[in-house]
């Protein structure tokens, strides 16, 4: 889900330099573009929780960062596996990360419309109706189960991510012409070689 911020300030990192997160140089995984099979497949449960999972996370925040996103979902990265990471604070905040794995809603409330994209369909946007408030059950990348709540941008990046573990995109939320509106584009873009 990319950072729908306001601010003006330009974030750039230099190609040659890898983000570090720790002290350690972490891998930018590419976004996986909308027309990738991966991308409308249901994820596979983690069950192996070791320190590689956690480098995965810390790699797809800063895959994430490096794309100017606030969620980032496993399949993203071509990885079919139940892991998404979400920072609302787009880096600003280090103790606003958090890892999901194997999440499910378990309680939502209210409705809201509001604008939304995502970084597997750079350049397009939509009004997408989700709770304003969910409460989801996960574990964090060591194995342990917790609950959190969120609301607002955090409800919505819950909602967006976890459709993303189970094989669905925020065009499935539009209407049938603006997804085939959107579907139109991107098929010249990709015969154009843009895409």
């Amino acid at each position: 889900m990319p950072d729908k911020s306001t601010s003006s300030e330009e974030v750039t990192t230099p190609a040659t330099e890898t983000p570090e997160i720790s002290g350690t140089p972490r891998k930018i995984y590419p976004i996986v573009k909308f027309g990738d099979p991966i991308l409308e497949k249901p994820t596979i449960s983690i069950k192996k929780f070791d320190a590689e999972l956690e480098e995965l996370a810390e790699d797809m925040f800063a895959s994430m960062y490096a794309a100017q996103g606030v969620g980032l979902a496993a399949p993203q990265i071509d990885k079919s596996i139940r892991m998404t990471v979400i920072d609302v604070t787009a880096g600003k905040n280090p103790e606003a990360k958090i890892v999901l794995v194997n999440p499910e809603i378990i309680h939502a409330e209210g409705e809201v419309r509001e604008e939304e994209g995502c970084l597997s369909i750079p350049g397009f946007r939509g009004y997408v109706m989700r709770p304003q408030f969910v409460t989801v059950k996960a574990q964090n990348a060591k194995g342990e189960f917790f609950e959190i709540r969120g609301e607002n941008l955090l409800a919505r990046a819950f909602c967006h991510e976890i459709d993303h573990l189970n094989g669905i995109l925020f065009l499935q939320h539009l209407s049938m012409l603006k997804r085939d509106l959107i579907k139109r584009k991107i098929k010249k873009l990709k015969k154009l070689g843009e895409w």
